[in-house]
């Protein structure tokens, strides 16, 4: 959830063969154990009732973000909950409740859940969900998406946050158009080593990367120079230009990590 910043703050991701006989004794076994089939049908029915409990309880920690309620969740965190936010900060239960706090004035906010799958065994329940952020920023809209995966435990007090996992949901950016001739620019040959080789040619609104032996992929303009792929928001190309304006190079970067390639000839448009 955003703050008093437009980022976001802290907020809550073999099977054996059995031989004939094994499995006609098995499901004697079974046929004739009713409290062993009570057992699992007691087992089947409370699934989906704990299924909804944790989807109630998890939105009403959503529902305190906004207005920084930290008794909810006080009451269900674990005291020993270790959670890891989406900028990578690993807090316990003393550093999560310190970072919540209202949002700021001009900011008004509130996360949904929007997928909610369950996974339980024993006393452990794995939840992830994906939630819908909408925050208005100072008049301004601003969408966002999150990935949530919480593992749950039973204890005598009821079911608690033991871990808590955030991720945000990366999206493409907003393509921007450039004209003919800088969109062409960029077309050559550009070579990672003597071996290992792209072309690259421009058509339409977008660049298209060929190398030997793989499909084509299209980038598009993020701004002038930077490109994405439409479907991977991890990666960019970014082209490099000498003094002159020329360009000599492009960066394959995913996240702040760089792998060049040097532009061996231009190519045509």
């Amino acid at each position: 959830m955003h703050n008093s910043a437009p980022v976001t703050s802290s907020t809550f991701g073999a099977n054996h063969l059995l031989t004939l006989a094994l499995t006609v004794s098995t499901l004697a076994t079974i046929l004739l154990c009713t409290p062993c089939a009570r057992a699992g049908n007691a087992a089947l029915q409370r699934e989906p009732a704990l299924a909804a409990q944790l989807r109630r309880d998890t939105q009403a920690l959503l529902d305190a973000i906004a207005p920084g309620d930290t008794a909810v969740w006080d009451k269900f965190l674990d005291p020993a909950v270790l959670q890891i936010d989406e900028n990578d900060v690993v807090r316990g239960k003393a550093q999560i409740l310190a970072e919540l706090k209202p949002l700021g004035p001009g900011l008004i906010g509130d996360l949904a859940i929007d997928d909610f799958r369950v996974a339980v065994s024993g006393d452990v329940a794995v939840v992830t969900h994906e939630d819908k952020e909408t925050l208005e920023y100072h008049g301004q809209m601003i969408l966002s998406r999150f990935r949530m995966t919480d593992t749950w435990h039973k204890t005598p007090q009821g079911w608690r946050v033991l871990g808590s996992q955030v991720l945000a949901v990366l999206q493409d950016p907003p393509q921007v158009s450039l004209d003919e001739t800088t969109l062409c620019s960029y077309a050559g040959r550009y070579a990672l080593t003597s071996e290992i080789v792209a072309t690259i040619r421009c058509s339409g609104d977008r660049l298209i990367v060929a190398r030997a032996g793989r499909p084509d992929r299209a980038f598009l303009a993020e701004v002038k120079d930077v490109f994405f792929e439409p479907g991977q928001p991890r990666t960019r190309r970014l082209f490099l230009r000498d003094t002159t304006g020329r360009v000599t190079a492009f960066v394959e970067r995913r996240e702040a990590r760089d792998i060049l390639w040097t532009r061996q000839s231009q190519g045509p448009g």
